[in-house]
């Protein structure tokens, strides 16, 4: 199928973590250490919040302040009504290497991810957790054992979606009422678990999806950015590729949104070198039109 696609953002360094809230795009800008948010045409760019240890992950605690992952000292902060940011959780206890993505349910808890090792610094891989962080800022270890855990998503707060960004699957988890999980299962396999801990080797095709961000539509479909393949996929429970849109760059997180649900936006960058994208602007996200629209 032939997509008209737009770019709404240009000259960022590196966007990740978008999400559709209060009819505006709200997204992470890496390397300039903003929390930015847009209208759904790239009108109105507003600067939301300064993080110097870079943001990641955004969600809102249910009286709509904003918590966002401060990923190089390992927080979590708290966006106050004055504008001020403060410390919610402190995740350094509990993490090696970055702290990364994360999703926020409806009471407020989050599920964080993290890079279990030094990506950055050409380390050998090493399986981490997630960790459950509660409004009050307690933290509890949520799994174990996951490759990379990076964008997740939440389905009637009753199931957790985990992207292993390099273990070529999706996990699921049962949540219960207390947000504890359960019952770990695999949603989508791509191929096996990666033979190697060389990221060199890895990288040198033992990924065949590497899922990064995504978005869960309607039809309970998630929308994934392939982090290796350039590439944004709707994909189903099992792993089905229902279909699949080639930018032409590197994808890197996607979100649905805009005023009927139905426009895909897709962060993308050449690569996710940290030098390279430190010194450049050549960051986008784009826009794409889609047939089912983003889950209520």
């Amino acid at each position: 199928m032939s997509r008209d696609i737009k770019v709404v953002v240009p000259a960022l360094s590196f966007a990740e973590a978008p999400r559709w809230r209060d009819n505006r795009l709200w997204f992470s800008d890496f390397y300039t250490h903003r929390v930015l948010s847009v209208r759904a045409d790239g009108s109105d760019l507003r600067a939301e919040a300064h993080v110097p240890n870079q943001p990641s992950g955004l969600g809102w605690l249910p009286d709509g302040r904003l918590l966002v992952v401060s990923m190089r000292d390992a927080r979590i902060l708290r966006r106050e009504a004055d504008g001020q940011l403060t410390v919610h959780a402190e995740l350094s206890p509990h993490v090696a290497g970055f702290a990364n993505d994360m999703v926020v349910d409806a009471a407020g808890r989050a599920y964080v991810g993290n890079f279990g090792f030094d990506l950055m610094g050409g380390a050998p891989l090493e399986p981490t957790r997630l960790l459950r962080v509660d409004p009050d800022g307690t933290v509890t270890v949520a799994a174990e054992d996951l490759w990379f855990p990076n964008g997740s998503a939440l389905l009637d707060g009753r199931l957790l979606l985990v992207n292993e960004t390099l273990g070529n699957r999706v996990s699921a988890f049962d949540v219960a009422a207390d947000g504890s999980l359960s019952n770990w299962r695999v949603w989508a396999r791509f191929a096996d678990l990666p033979a190697d801990r060389d990221m060199a080797k890895i990288f040198d095709g033992q990924l065949v999806v590497a899922p990064d961000g995504g978005g869960i539509d309607a039809e309970d479909a998630w929308w994934i950015a392939d982090a290796v393949g350039g590439r944004v996929l709707r994909v189903r429970e099992g792993g089905a590729i229902l279909d699949e849109i080639h930018p032409g760059t590197g994808v890197f997180a996607c979100t649905l949104g805009g005023e009927d649900g139905r426009t895909l936006f897709i962060c993308t960058a050449p690569d996710f070198h940290e030098e390279a994208r430190k010194a450049a602007r050549e960051a986008q996200i784009l826009a794409v039109r889609v047939e089912v629209p983003g889950r209520a």
